[in-house]
């Protein structure tokens, strides 16, 4: 059998993304989620390196980011398929560069 794979995706009223699978699952994502949770190698780098001054160790990529907005204000600005294997997603903080495999969708999020 083939993995499920998106046959719709919307925001709804929050900005959440819901994504509807093939396999009739729905899926909600935060905005913060997914940003934070972004696969490019830059955040994951991020997420790995020692955290310095106040910071903990399990401190999201936007708090790493001084002079970035709050998480709360990042929005999700586009979405485009790369091939039938992944989303990127850009981001309204200007980031752009992480490519999002439907697994990885598939594990966020939670169960509408």
């Amino acid at each position: 059998m083939n993995a499920p794979t998106p046959v719709n995706l919307a925001l709804d009223a929050e900005k959440q993304l819901v994504i509807e699978w093939s396999d009739g699952a729905r899926r909600r994502y935060t905005v913060r989620e997914l940003r934070e949770k972004c696969p490019c190698a830059t955040c994951r780098e991020k997420r790995n390196a020692p955290q310095q001054g106040p910071q903990t160790m399990n401190a999201g990529v936007l708090e790493l980011l001084p002079s970035g907005p709050r998480p709360d204000q990042v929005q999700i600005e586009a979405m485009s398929p790369v091939g039938h294997y992944a989303y990127s997603v850009t981001f309204s903080d200007g980031h752009d560069t992480g490519i999002y495999p439907l697994e990885l969708l598939r594990e966020l999020g939670t169960t509408v």
